[in-house]
């Protein structure tokens, strides 16, 4: 059972890591979906969608929780029954929960160079010019994106743009934590963002401050 990291943020805040190498049938084994969530799972053409799907409720059951205290709202953000606050991610062989007191949002991402294509999109990319090489400005441009992702999936409002309205504060490669913050129509919010990298993946999570 590879759960592959554990990290307790503070007293209330925790997050778990999986690396996906069983396969479905091994992590179908023994887990009791929700009818909803058994539909999902048989819509998945990707083998490695349905095993990440999966790995999550392995990553529940490590908290001591099942797939039916999981559910979702009209906007596909994740909650739990008992109230405890919950983000979900999954990417290529990766997954990860986070749970917590306050809200918190979560994302993992290989890297990959093509994100030094699309980086216009989600940030002004000239922030970043003056880093050493092209793999130092990947690094850091996927610590960026997952920490808007993280902010996204937290914030939860439609039409949030990850350019126009979420912005992270400055970072050093070695400092692991920033801040960044969501400001969207008249609402906003300030999160603490933490950041690690492993086996060429890159994983952001974050907690609201205010």
């Amino acid at each position: 059972m590879p759960l592959y990291k554990t990290i307790t943020v503070n007293p209330g805040t925790k997050a778990l890591i999986w690396k996906i190498e069983e396969p479905y049938e091994q992590l179908a084994d023994g887990i009791v979906l929700t009818d909803h969530c058994q539909d999902r799972v048989d819509g998945m053409k990707s083998d490695l969608h349905r095993r990440g799907f999966m790995s999550v409720r392995h990553l529940l059951a490590e908290e001591g929780y099942v797939d039916h205290d999981l559910f979702y709202d009209e906007k596909g953000k994740p909650h739990l029954k008992d109230g405890k606050k919950i983000s979900i991610t999954h990417s290529f062989t990766f997954s990860a929960i986070i749970l917590s007191d306050t809200e918190v949002g979560i994302d993992i991402e290989m890297q990959r160079p093509k994100i030094l294509k699309i980086a216009h999109k989600f940030t002004p990319v000239e922030e970043y010019r003056t880093l050493a090489n092209d793999d130092a400005v990947m690094r850091k441009l996927t610590i960026v994106w997952g920490a808007k992702e993280s902010l996204y999936k937290s914030f939860a409002e439609k039409g949030v743009s990850f350019l126009q309205h979420i912005y992270v504060h400055d970072f050093r490669l070695d400092d692991n934590e920033t801040k960044a913050e969501v400001s969207f129509e008249g609402k906003n919010a300030i999160y603490k963002v933490w950041f690690l990298e492993f086996e060429r993946f890159t994983c952001a999570y974050a907690q609201i401050e205010a």
